[in-house]
């Protein structure tokens, strides 16, 4: 499989300027506290990523930081919905298929641009109840029901759908990413792989796959599945009939 990234990805926000003598220069906002925040965890993971070292980016002191981040845990949350916000999905699209391929194609250029935010993108939602995460944590599963009910799903199909093409979203970042070549200098796929540790004749199958395994192309692997899953729901889940737009 290729070589996935293992460090903080290129930084979409802008350059990085650490802060000096800005404590007292202009106002501050959340999302300039969000967006410094990003940088940070970009830079230096999440474990990287404290209300002291928050309060040196931006230049101010913690207790302002406060004000418009109460916790951590907010804060994690925040980064997660401005990252979020970034994926778009054109509700009035009548090709859904084609438009829920653009939004995990989107969805995964999001993650490899920020492979430190992923884990709060993928697992942390799962920790917060619906109805108390940020505004921009759901506006994607409410634009992809409204996308899907538009073409005359019912909101229970629509949701499945939903639900299937996350569930295998989030499995296929959290794949690529941690695929890693150990010896990228080696030109025998089974020694890039470190898989000459592994027994033959335990792995078999293992092995002979190496030169696919150390090949992998995160793209066409995520267009490989969408096909099996959007055929198989647009042969299950067939809305019963297009709903006009008034």
């Amino acid at each position: 499989m290729a070589k996935r990234l293992t460090a903080s990805a290129a930084d979409t926000t802008g350059t990085h300027r650490p802060a000096t003598n800005g404590r007292d220069a202009g106002p501050v906002s959340r999302s300039t506290i969000l967006q410094a925040a990003l940088r940070i965890i970009d830079r230096d993971g999440i474990d990287g990523l404290s209300m002291r070292r928050l309060s040196e980016e931006v230049g101010r002191d913690p207790t302002v930081l406060y004000r418009h981040v109460p916790s951590k845990a907010a804060l994690l949350d925040g980064v997660a919905e401005i990252v979020l916000g970034q994926l778009e999905v054109d509700t009035s699209d009548p090709d859904w298929a084609g438009q829920l391929r653009s939004v995990a194609h989107e969805f995964r250029r999001l993650a490899l641009a920020h492979p430190n935010v992923v884990a709060l993108l993928v697992t942390r939602p799962l920790a917060t109840p619906l109805g108390q995460r940020p505004p921009g944590m759901l506006r994607p599963l409410e634009d992809v029901l409204a996308l899907l009910t538009s073409v005359g799903f019912s909101g229970v199909d629509a949701l499945h759908i939903y639900r299937a093409l996350f569930g295998y979203l989030h499995g296929h970042i959290l794949t690529e990413l941690q695929e890693i070549i150990e010896r990228p200098e080696e030109t025998d796929d089974v020694l890039r792989l470190g898989l000459h540790r592994l027994a033959v004749t335990e792995f078999p199958q293992v092995r002979a796959l190496a030169s696919a395994l150390a090949n992998y192309d995160g793209a066409a692997e995520l267009d490989r599945g969408l096909d099996l899953l959007l055929a198989g729901l647009a042969a299950t889940l067939k809305p019963p009939k297009r709903r006009s737009r008034s």
